[in-house]
């Protein structure tokens, strides 16, 4: 009898135990929705961006009006320069206002917020007019996965591997050239992509480039592209690689952010 007593008890316990853990779930599962729809509403996105609110429990978040960390990203954004762009923002110690079901006209306050906006190769090398271009971090960064990276996984700005065919430079074979990275004009909103030299050591194209056409080769791996305005106007701190990306990344603390500046390009 203690035995069946003991078991039912442990299965009641269990029972409340996973139905207050679903419930939890339930309910961040519902906010990430309103957030994400808030978020498309707000930013004029085509489609939902993808949100995650995290910690746990859920519900003790909601009911204080406090989130610990919120995620947003959202993938293959038109771009007026580069045609598609990626924006993220991860949201630290977040304030929500009078409701935990965030809407599009909210107001948060963020203790730290970090934003990025990502270009990949294909769309970096379609402006660029080198469609086969490639963008890796820099060789002694990829030979060393420990160190040279932000918090965030970007490499360093300087040394940057562009591999691709420069055939506006007259030039028909696959080269990899050093690039180094950084931000310019008004906010600093414009990319900088500035060349500085071939690469041939091991894990590159390892094609050389003659003095002639050197000149040439490197003109056309450096370029510019404005209007890289980060979410919430963030001003950049970061710019590098991540996989074959190129991101720009900005690192702000006790901010005052709207929906609607999610994206701003």
């Amino acid at each position: 009898m203690v035995r069946k007593l003991v078991i039912g008890v442990l299965a009641t316990v269990t029972a409340v135990v996973l139905g207050a853990v679903g419930t939890d779930f339930g309910a961040a599962i519902y906010a990430e929705y309103r957030l994400a729809r808030s978020v498309r509403t707000a930013a004029n996105l085509n489609w939902d961006p993808s949100v995650a609110i995290l910690g746990f429990p859920f519900i003790t978040q909601a009911r204080r009006h406090h989130f610990d960390e919120v995620e947003i990203k959202a993938s293959g954004v038109g771009h007026p320069v580069t045609g598609k762009a990626s924006l993220e923002a991860t949201m630290h110690s977040v304030g929500l206002g009078d409701s935990w079901l965030i809407p599009p006209d909210a107001t948060l306050t963020v203790a730290k917020l970090e934003s990025r906006i990502i270009i990949d190769s294909t769309h970096v090398g379609r402006y660029m007019g080198i469609p086969d271009l490639l963008i890796e971090a820099p060789t002694a960064e990829t030979e060393d996965s420990t160190g040279g990276t932000t918090e965030s996984g970007i490499s360093s700005n300087r040394g940057l591997v562009f591999t691709g065919t420069p055939d506006k430079a007259g030039f028909h074979e696959r080269v990899s050239i050093a690039v180094d990275a950084s931000t310019a004009g008004p906010d600093d909103t414009t990319l900088v992509l500035t060349a500085t030299g071939v690469l041939t050591e091991p894990g590159t194209a390892d094609q050389a480039v003659p003095d002639d056409q050197l000149a040439a080769v490197l003109a056309a791996f450096t370029t510019e592209l404005p209007g890289q305005k980060l979410p919430f106007g963030i001003a950049p701190t970061t710019e590098g690689a991540r996989g074959s990306d190129i991101i720009i990344e900005g690192i702000a603390e006790d901010v005052t952010i709207d929906l609607s500046e999610f994206r701003l390009s």
